[in-house]
């Protein structure tokens, strides 16, 4: 088998290069690879939608209220806890905003979107091995088409620091774990189409497409209807048809601002205050150590503890157990979230403030513009009991879009199971939007495909298996 050289044959690298390069231009990318992407942008999603009119102060005080009903949800048995971090690393996967502000107003048409608007797994693949090729295995053949793996956690720098495509999927212990998870499907995919291939750079294409297409279906026909609800999913995705009535991402893909500082913060509700990773040890909280837990912590940016090596039975129903459960969608978030690490900054506070500085549409508005019926005064009060005053007469008027989405969820999808049809509806156009306007992904695939190693999250977990500590 023809090997790819990490320190020569020339042309081997700018065969690679070419094909890389040639990949990402089939996901709107042009330029040297390892640029921001051109057409990488922001946008809205819904113009005609009227902004929310909060000032600071007032949205300092709802948060406040919001954060006083920390703490009270309860589980949802129908959305098992692996797909809180999974669709965390599909947020890595397709925006990242590392330049609007919080305190001032930002114009989205402005704003670069770091991430490709696409599910084609950058987070995972970066810009490619000839690119980065630390992120890469050139020890054994096939040299720099295997990702580069620690024993049982992603690969590091002498600092501890994770080599990956997104540092993001680092920032907590169990992201960084679904990440590693797909780095080793990855690799496992490559050992199962080795024998078929004596050209490295073309097995290294047919791995990555096959992993990328493996993910995206994962997204739509697993994740999506979990999320939002059966009913809304079929309505924008009957594979292979895609329909769309108000995300258009043609001719140039962007990310609407709705989706990224609004509707797909609804994860940020599932989340527990511990999480239980294998047998052997107990829950771990997120951040701060508990008196008694030995120091142990979910907190990212550091090498994975032993004992902190998650079995996927926990969090996935790998087995005939049943798994921790995420948390109702609702306006409840875990009291973890109202001090987050290294500030103690308060979550309600950051997304109540971004919202405002993206000019985001009231939820009132964007029901509107939907065709939706809005929630009623009432109904956000009995999913609001924390507010009152001033605040509780604004916020039955004109609900900040990330809160609306929440409450809808409470309020319309069984005390929230799912999301209700507006966060539903923008979610599900916005995943879908990226995948029909991707050429190279499954739906656009010249014949219809099916997968071969894993149909949905849980068959994926239990086929790469876990990892030994």
């Amino acid at each position: 088998m023809r090997q790819l050289e990490s320190d020569s044959g020339p042309s081997s690298r700018e065969g690679l290069k070419r094909r890389l390069d040639g990949g990402l231009a089939r996901h709107g990318i042009a330029g040297p690879v390892g640029q921001v992407p051109n057409g990488a942008r922001y946008g809205r999603m819904l113009p005609e939608a009227e902004a929310s009119t909060w000032n600071v102060t007032q949205l300092e005080q709802l948060a406040n209220d919001v954060a006083a009903l920390a703490g009270k949800s309860t589980d949802n048995f129908d959305i098992p806890s692996g797909y809180t971090y999974f669709g965390q690393f599909v947020d890595h996967d397709s925006t990242f905003d590392p330049t609007s502000r919080l305190r001032r107003k930002n114009d989205p048409a402005a704003l670069v979107d770091y991430r490709t608007p696409a599910l084609d797994l950058d987070s995972l693949y970066g810009s490619g091995p000839m690119d980065q090729p630390y992120m890469y295995d050139w020890r054994a053949a096939p040299k720099g088409v295997t990702m580069l793996l620690g024993k049982c956690d992603l690969p590091r720098n002498a600092q501890g620091r994770a080599l990956i495509g997104d540092p993001r999927n680092d920032e907590n212990l169990i992201v960084s774990q679904v990440q590693q998870l797909m780095l080793r499907f990855h690799n496992k995919v490559v050992g199962e189409l080795a024998g078929s291939f004596d050209d490295d750079a073309l097995l290294f294409e047919e791995a990555q497409r096959q992993v990328r297409w493996h993910y995206q279906w994962i997204v739509m026909e697993d994740f999506l209807p979990l999320i939002v609800g059966a009913e809304t999913a079929g309505a924008v995705y009957a594979r292979p048809n895609i329909t769309l009535r108000f995300y258009r991402p043609d001719p140039r893909p962007y990310m609407p601002v709705e989706f990224s500082g609004a509707a797909y913060r609804f994860g940020h509700s599932m989340v527990r205050e511990d999480y239980k990773l294998n047998d052997r040890t107990p829950n771990a909280p997120l951040f701060k150590a508990r008196p008694g837990d030995q120091g142990r912590r979910l907190e990212g940016n550091r090498r994975l503890p032993r004992e902190l090596v998650i079995e996927w039975k926990h969090f996935l129903p790998t087995t005939p157990m049943r798994p921790q459960a995420s948390k109702l969608i609702d306006p409840s978030l875990a009291n973890a979230l109202l001090a987050l690490p290294p500030d103690k900054a308060m979550l309600p506070r950051l997304n109540l403030l971004r919202g405002h500085a993206l000019q985001l549409p009231s939820g009132q508005s964007a029901a509107a513009r939907l065709g939706v019926a809005p929630l009623t005064g009432a109904e956000l009060l009995e999913a609001l009991p924390t507010v009152s005053g001033a605040v509780a007469d604004k916020v039955q008027r004109d609900t900040p879009l990330w809160l609306y989405v929440l409450a809808e969820a409470k309020q319309r999808s069984n005390h929230g199971n799912h999301l209700g049809p507006v966060g539903g509806r923008i979610v599900a156009e916005v995943l879908a939007g990226m995948l029909k306007a991707d050429p190279s992904s499954f739906v656009n695939a010249a014949k219809p495909w099916e997968p071969k190693y894993a149909r949905t999250l849980t068959e994926l977990a239990a086929f790469v298996g876990d990892a030994t500590p």
